[in-house]
């Protein structure tokens, strides 16, 4: 028999969790981690020469870095995105309309080494890594805790749900460990290709999605645990009490 106050703990705790996933995991998903706004004088810029150097297969942050900076990029986790001009068979548009053109980072890419000249900057390597490995290994954690929770609920046990706090708490540090890796990532991004003074940056709201998703897990994960210590200490009394 569960307590109703613990019952009322496990169900915010679950709509917490699934907020946090879903917050997560669009998060993942989405370009807008980081973003750049410049003014685009299609006098000055060479707009076709940079579109191809964006689209370049031989992935040199020192090539596409330049066309981000200059044609309003965003960067997410697995994305890379550019504004350019749309196409105009006819007549060259005095204001054209804009179009978004994406790219997405290959598992090669990911796993490739950082340089800085040509020496190999092992510090922004692995914080590249780390920031798309982590939200992948906090995703999985939430849903082997929803798994434990499930197998819990048809075994009428209350014992997992510590180890559900647990994981859910992991997953939470994880989450924060991928904003953190993200933003430190970017500054040494910007130390190594300086972008122009007329570039403006800024944070997406890709990269708050994934951030408000930590304080959402860690509740959840205080509900967890605090409803399984609870009710551990509650049953242990009651049996207590009808031993004496």
């Amino acid at each position: 028999m569960v307590d109703n106050r613990y019952a009322t703990a496990l169900v915010i705790g679950s709509v917490l969790s699934l907020l946090a996933t879903v917050y997560l995991s669009v998060a993942v998903g989405t370009e807008h981690w980081f973003q750049y706004s410049s003014p685009l004088d299609s006098q000055d810029l060479n707009i076709t020469k940079l579109k191809d150097q964006f689209i370049n297969e031989e992935f040199e942050e020192k090539i596409y870095s330049i066309p981000l900076f200059s044609l309003n990029g965003t960067l997410g986790l697995w994305w890379r995105c550019i504004q350019v001009p749309s196409q105009s068979y006819w007549f060259r548009e005095p204001d054209p309309k804009m179009e978004t053109q994406c790219l997405s980072f290959t598992l090669p890419q990911q796993f490739k080494t950082k340089t800085k000249g040509e020496e190999e900057d092992l510090l922004r390597t692995y914080l590249w890594r780390c920031q798309f490995l982590l939200p992948l290994v906090s995703l999985a954690l939430v849903f082997l805790s929803g798994l434990i929770g499930v197998c819990a609920c048809l075994c009428r046990s209350f014992t997992p749900t510590l180890g559900v706090g647990v994981l859910h708490f992991i997953a939470g540090l994880c989450s924060l460990g991928t904003v953190c890796c993200f933003r430190a990532n970017m500054d040494l991004f910007h130390y190594s290709y300086k972008p122009l003074a007329t570039v403006d940056w800024s944070m997406g709201w890709s990269l708050y999605l994934a951030l408000i998703s930590f304080p959402l897990q860690m509740m959840a994960a205080a509900l967890f645990i605090w409803a399984a210590r609870s009710h551990r200490n509650h049953y242990t009394r009651i049996r207590a009490y009808r031993v004496a």
